[in-house]
C-alpha cells in the first residue's frame, strides 16, 4: 500500500469543484475487474494522462452506499436476464465531502446510463415520502422496496486532462447484509465513463496492454450473488468464475 500511495501522490489533482464540469450524468460506462497486484503499474501509466481528484488533502475517498430492491429482487433480475431498460436505487455518503445523496441510476437500451440525484441528511433504512416521490418522478410509477446491503469501497477518480472523461477506480470492497458480510480486498472495480463510447482512451490503451479486458460486472448484483446464495444467478455464471479464478 506504501508503493500505490506513493504512486497516486506524483499526479497532478483536480478539486471537487473542478470536477463538476465533467459530472457526465448522462454518460457510457465501460467496467473492468482485475487484481489488486497490477493496480500500482497501472496507474503509474496513466500518470500523464488524467488529473486525480484532492478532496481536503485526501486522495483515496470513502463511500457508504445503501441498496434498495423490491422484496423480489426486481433490479437484480432485470439485469440478471439482461433487460435493456432497468433501474437502481441507492443511497450513497460520501464520507469525505460530507454529502448523502439518493441516487437513482436508469439504462436504456441504447446503453446509455442516466444518473439523477437529490441531497438527504443521513442514509435512512427506510423511505419516506420524499423519496418515494423522487422514485415515481424518475422512473414512472410507484415501487414498493426495501433496503437489501450495503456496498462500501475506497475509491480513486481521476479526469482525462484531454477529453471529457472519468475513470473511478475502487479498492477494499465489502459488502454486507444484516449479519453477514464479504471482503473483496484482491479485486480492484475500474469504470470508464464517456459521453460517447471511444476506443482512443488512454486508459482502454494501457488497461489492454497489462492484459486488463472490459467486464460487465455490477457491484450490487455481484455482492447479491455472494451474500444471497439461493440467487439466480445462471446467466452471470461466467462472471462469478472469472472473478474466484482471479482471487484463486
Amino acid at each position: 500500500m506504501d508503493k500505490l500511495t506513493s504512486i497516486v501522490n506524483n499526479f497532478n489533482s483536480i478539486s471537487l469543484s473542478q470536477m463538476d464540469k465533467v459530472k457526465l450524468m448522462k454518460r457510457t460506462d465501460t467496467k473492468y475487474a482485475f487484481h489488486f497486484s497490477k493496480l500500482s503499474l497501472l496507474l503509474s501509466k496513466l500518470q500523464h494522462h488524467y488529473l486525480i481528484l484532492e478532496i481536503k488533502k485526501n486522495r483515496m475517498q470513502s463511500y457508504r452506499s445503501l441498496y434498495f430492491d423490491t422484496v423480489e429482487r426486481k433490479f437484480y433480475l432485470d439485469h440478471h436476464n439482461q433487460r435493456v431498460n432497468r433501474n437502481k436505487i441507492r443511497f450513497r455518503e460520501y464520507i469525505e465531502s460530507k454529502l448523502v445523496f439518493m441516487e437513482i441510476k436508469t439504462k436504456n437500451n441504447k446503453g446509455r446510463t442516466t444518473k439523477k440525484r437529490i441531497k438527504v441528511s443521513s442514509i435512512p433504512t427506510s423511505l419516506n415520502e420524499i423519496h418515494h416521490n423522487f422514485i415515481h418522478e424518475i422512473i414512472g410509477k410507484e415501487l414498493d422496496v426495501q433496503a437489501q446491503q450495503w456496498i462500501n469501497f475506497n475509491r480513486l477518480t481521476f479526469v482525462n486532462i484531454l477529453k471529457n472523461e472519468r475513470l473511478t477506480i475502487d479498492v477494499n470492497l465489502n459488502f454486507s447484509q444484516n449479519n453477514h458480510s464479504v471482503e473483496m480486498s484482491d479485486i480492484v472495480i475500474a469504470e470508464l465513463k464517456q459521453e460517447r463510447m471511444s476506443r482512443r482512451s488512454e486508459f482502454i490503451r494501457i488497461s489492454k496492454d497489462l492484459g486488463i479486458h472490459p467486464m460487465r460486472l455490477s457491484k450490487y448484483c455481484y455482492s447479491s450473488t455472494q451474500l444471497n446464495p439461493n440467487l439466480k444467478k445462471n446467466r452471470f455464471k461466467k462472471k462469478l468464475l472469472y472473478i474466484n479464478k482471479l482471487v484463486a
